[in-house]
């Protein structure tokens, strides 16, 4: 039996842009490597209503690598909500957002 093609990560994370860009008085960012970034910085950056957040992205199946999981340490300990998400919907959770939040 062949199974479905999961989304590919950057899938994902163009959908989870996409679903926060219409939320009022949020900020998301796409954080991309590069020599001048910190390995293991997670994917988006951004901040809603004054509250800092770093979100690391994975397709279904993916873990995080070990210096993935110290940066979201250092992050969540600086204050920051953290999460490690898989679609929309949990990105919208980890921020504490309910749907009735996004603009239509």
């Amino acid at each position: 039996m062949i199974r479905p093609a999961s989304p590919r990560e950057s899938t994902i994370v163009a959908a989870i842009i996409q679903a926060l860009k219409r939320v009022p008085d949020l900020v998301v960012r796409k954080r991309w490597g590069s020599e001048m970034a910190a390995a293991g910085d997670p994917d988006l950056t951004g901040c809603y209503r004054g509250r800092h957040f770093e979100l690391e992205v994975k397709a279904p199946g993916g873990r995080l690598s070990r210096i993935q999981e110290v940066r979201l340490k250092e992050w969540h300990e600086a204050g920051a909500v953290v999460g490690v998400v898989h679609g929309p919907g949990e990105a919208l959770a980890t921020l504490g957002i309910g749907c009735e939040a996004i603009r239509k």
